[in-house]
């Protein structure tokens, strides 16, 4: 699927406003998402999480510490859409 974010508004709290590229829009609550440990433990703060930013390469949102989210998954968020499911690959 990915669809690439444009552009993300910091709002009140975890929460912010993505636009992606098909013109989809809503607002995702973060902290509902993902458990602030591990990369995401600075996104506690409420400072630091305020610094994301859309990377352009990447197509998603990612913090300074190169902390990022799956654009898959936020689009299925902000569309309301089922979760994208994920295979496991065997190397054996």
């Amino acid at each position: 699927m990915l669809k690439d974010i444009t552009t993300v508004r910091v709002l009140a709290d975890h929460r912010l406003h993505l636009r992606f590229e098909d013109g989809i829009e809503g607002e995702i609550d973060v902290a509902k998402l993902i458990d602030f440990r591990g990369v995401f433990a600075p996104l506690q703060n409420r400072a630091y999480f305020a610094q994301v930013r859309v990377n352009p390469e990447t197509g998603t949102i990612e913090w300074p510490n190169e902390a990022d989210l799956d654009p898959d998954v936020l689009y299925a968020v902000v569309a309301n859409q089922p979760l994208p499911t994920f295979q496991t690959v065997s190397l054996a």
